[in-house]
């Protein structure tokens, strides 16, 4: 029993620190843009897709066609969307801001599951919540006061933290909803389609975004030599997010009480802070130390008194799982 604890937490640690890869994308662009990576990274995802379609080829008979274009556009939503806008709030915000307010997801989807299908008087829930707010206020301050550029900068940064997580929320309940009239068969393909998506969402951007000049793999060059460590990085942080992420999640939530789980999901938030911050060459600021430390401990509070509620059936874990359901991931 101890020996399948331990391997379930591991994985989980293994899963958290995969999606926290997603927030390391401005840090590795080297000589290219950040446009660069965005762009072959999503062209990975795509490829995955095709091999997820490939493989999981026996389960699209059971989707309709409106049911092909959901998963496609929710795929957009919740890969190509997110991480641009978890891209976009780690420049301007830096790497702690966007983390902080990410960390709120589990939280809010539990909320919402508690909304529709009430688990805990919501009295229970000001502890938790206070400690949530006071962490993203102190979060606000210290990344207000360490951005480079001023107020401006910080806004921005604070708008792309929020459309990160109005994404993942909106994306997570639409997708539970579609979830439920979907043929248990045919969760790998739908996941797949997700990906198949994003790939094609990229490709329509990139004349786009080449129209503006804001590729430099064209002048740089494609070939291995230039571009081997942006392939690297993408293929990397592609399959961690998407494939090996959702593996070792899947396999630990199988090992560990829900409870555990669904606290093990804020190692997401505090692991993007602390690789955003090796990246940084500095170590947090007191104000931010705490920020981080509060979310944290509101996050673990809140998810252990709706998973202690007194109906079990409504989780983070099952809400997480829903947002996720197949062998690979729109993380």
């Amino acid at each position: 029993m101890n020996t399948s604890l331990f391997i379930g937490v591991s994985l989980a640690v293994v899963a958290t620190l995969g999606w926290a890869l997603n927030f390391i994308t401005p840090y590795i662009t080297g000589d290219y843009s950040l446009y660069d990576v965005m762009t072959v990274r999503f062209l990975i995802a795509g490829a995955l897709g095709v091999a997820g379609m490939i493989l999981c080829r026996a389960q699209l008979r059971f989707l309709r066609p409106g049911q092909w274009l959901v998963a496609a556009g929710l795929g957009t939503t919740g890969c190509l969307g997110y991480g641009v806008c978890i891209a976009a709030g780690v420049v301007f915000g830096g790497p702690v801001l966007t983390p902080a307010f990410v960390g709120m997801v589990p939280v809010l989807l539990a909320l919402l599951g508690n909304a529709r299908n009430k688990t805990v008087p919501w009295r229970r829930l000001a502890v938790p919540l206070g400690f949530l707010t006071v962490g993203l206020w102190l979060s606000n301050l210290g990344s207000l006061n360490q951005a480079a550029s001023g107020n401006g900068t910080w806004l921005a940064g604070l708008f792309f933290s929020v459309s990160a997580v109005v994404l993942w929320v909106g994306f997570s309940v639409i997708n539970q909803k579609y979830m439920r009239d979907l043929p248990a068969t045919a969760t790998g393909a739908w996941t797949a389609l997700m990906l198949v998506g994003t790939g094609i969402a990229t490709l329509c951007l990139v004349p786009v975004v080449q129209a503006f000049g804001l590729l430099k793999l064209p002048t740089l060059g494609f070939g291995l030599a230039q571009a081997g460590p942006l392939y690297a990085w993408s293929l990397a942080i592609a399959s961690m997010s998407t494939v090996i992420g959702a593996w070792a999640w899947n396999a630990a939530t199988r090992r560990l009480p829900m409870v555990l789980s669904g606290q093990l999901i804020a190692l997401e938030s505090l692991f993007a802070t602390l690789l955003g911050l090796w990246f940084h060459g500095r170590w947090p600021t007191t104000m931010e130390a705490a920020g981080l430390a509060a979310v944290l401990i509101g996050v673990v509070m809140a998810v252990r008194i709706i998973l202690t509620g007194r109906q079990p059936a409504t989780t983070c874990h099952s809400l997480r799982e829903n947002s996720s359901p197949g062998p690979f991931t729109g993380r």
